[in-house]
């Protein structure tokens, strides 16, 4: 970790990252997970939770960015093909949602 990287990245787990998934766990457990001091991004580094973004307008590190493009478009595959399997569980009108806002996040941070 290096205090000069002037670059906002995004966490190597960038489609579970976020607000939202903690959130969830939240709802799910009953129990807050804290947001973590330092994180692995998406380019190898570590750094600073706090210098850290899901939003693709956000993201500088392009290394970050190609990397959170690849993991949106491969979670969206995968979204897509479990709710075509027989006895899915997930109704195929939130999977079609879940595969469009991956996929217009991976083309945002491609941009």
């Amino acid at each position: 970790m290096t205090d000069s990287d002037p670059h906002i990245h995004v966490e190597d787990k960038v489609v579970e990252a976020g607000g939202a998934v903690r959130a969830a766990f939240t709802a799910v457990l009953g129990v807050a997970r804290d947001a973590p001091s330092v994180v692995t991004t998406g380019c190898g580094r570590r750094v600073p939770y706090a210098m850290t973004s899901p939003h693709p307008e956000s993201v500088t590190c392009l290394p970050c960015r190609e990397h959170a493009a690849r993991e949106h478009r491969r979670f969206a595959e995968q979204v897509e093909q479990l709710s075509r399997m027989p006895g899915a569980i997930i109704p195929r009108d939130d999977a079609a949602k879940a595969v469009h806002r991956h996929r217009d996040l991976a083309s945002r941070f491609a941009r």
